[in-house]
């Protein structure tokens, strides 16, 4: 992901996240910590960015920071492709482990999680900003 990239990737932001969406100045903060500290990725389908996910990573343990596909876009592999990358990067660049918060109401994404090996390690209560708790996961790498 570079810059470039905003005007699509905040469009999406809006569209999947709409309570909660990070703002633009947010994103920009995390694509100047790119390569130190962050790992952000896109993806195009017919020249059209349709998805996009973050990591970010520092010492032994990395995190999930964002997934995200355009709802026509969803089902056809794409944040499972994007994970996968994730999870590759954060091993590259010598993670033990690797952790992330997900929704307490989407049963669909704690499910792709766990297909992935993460575990529940825990509930963060009233995390976003509509008051909906966040579930905690972990998963080992390198073992």
């Amino acid at each position: 992901m570079t810059e470039a990239d905003l005007p699509a990737v905040m469009a999406i932001e809006r569209a999947t996240f709409p309570l909660d969406a990070w703002s633009e100045g947010m994103m920009r903060g995390e694509l100047a910590d790119m390569p130190r500290t962050r790992h952000y990725v896109v993806v195009t389908v017919d020249d059209e960015i349709v998805a996009y996910a973050g990591l970010a990573a520092a010492a032994d343990q990395a995190d999930v920071q964002t997934i995200a596909v355009l709802e026509k876009h969803q089902g056809t592999g794409l944040g499972s492709a994007m994970l996968t990358e994730l999870l590759a990067e954060a091993t590259r660049r010598g993670a033990r482990e690797i952790f992330l918060e997900v929704r307490s109401d989407n049963p669909h994404a704690q499910a792709v999680y766990r297909h992935f090996g993460f575990e529940e390690i825990g509930t963060r209560r009233r995390y976003y900003d509509d008051g909906t708790d966040a579930i905690m996961m972990r998963r080992k790498l390198g073992d």
